[in-house]
């Protein structure tokens, strides 16, 4: 037995899903001068199969120079959809929940906590400007998603059957196969065709209406 429709806990994804086209790593790169060697890394990942923690040993390489102030830049100027705190606000205002799991920075997605989310959770990163090394056990994969999606599902009183997710790349699958709700937003045809939904344009609010017809 699900819990009503407003009960539900919204897990999203955030590189390429709240954040259209691009991510992370790659809005803190060009704060830096960075662009070229951070699509290098990336290409690595996504298609050469490197490992999210040597990813992140690498970045962390790049950007020793890092300082709070290029990440807030990094943040303010990301290509975020519209309407994200509206979503959220309106998950909430119903008795939901709303969360982001991603393998990206902590320091990065935490901030997301400021617009309204329930729950932020990254990758385990050291503190800017960086005196640490990078923490390997600490970096998120994506079977870590799963991990905590049922964290937060006791945290929330709720079952994996009551959670929506939300995302965009293959690193969203083994979440997606354990939530009977999914939205692939812009996502690759692989994801897509695991999904329920799927919704390509730049704003949360009309992601989030297929969910709530899919559910009327």
């Amino acid at each position: 037995m699900t819990t009503p429709r407003g009960r539900r806990l919204h897990l999203f994804d955030l590189d390429g899903t709240l954040i259209r086209g691009s991510a992370a790593a790659v809005e803190i790169s060009r704060q830096l001068g960075l662009s070229r060697e951070i699509e290098q890394l990336e290409q690595d990942f996504l298609l050469r199969g490197m490992a999210p923690d040597e990813f992140a040993v690498q970045a962390r390489a790049l950007w020793a120079e890092l300082t709070p102030e290029q990440v807030t830049a990094a943040f303010e100027q990301a290509p975020w959809l519209t309407g994200i705190r509206e979503v959220w606000a309106e998950i909430r205002d119903e008795g939901g929940h709303c969360a982001v799991i991603s393998l990206s920075p902590d320091f990065f997605v935490e901030r997301l906590l400021a617009w309204g989310l329930d729950a932020a959770h990254g990758s385990r990163w050291p503190a800017v400007p960086f005196t640490e090394p990078v923490d390997r056990p600490g970096i998120l994969n994506a079977s870590a998603k799963v991990r905590i999606a049922g964290e937060l599902c006791a945290r929330f009183g709720v079952e994996p059957a009551d959670c929506v997710a939300y995302g965009d790349s293959m690193s969203d699958a083994e979440l997606f196969a354990i939530v009977p709700e999914t939205v692939a937003v812009n996502a690759d045809h692989h994801l897509a065709g695991l999904a329920r939904h799927r919704y390509t344009g730049g704003d949360l609010r009309e992601a989030y209406a297929l969910v709530r017809k899919g559910a009327a």
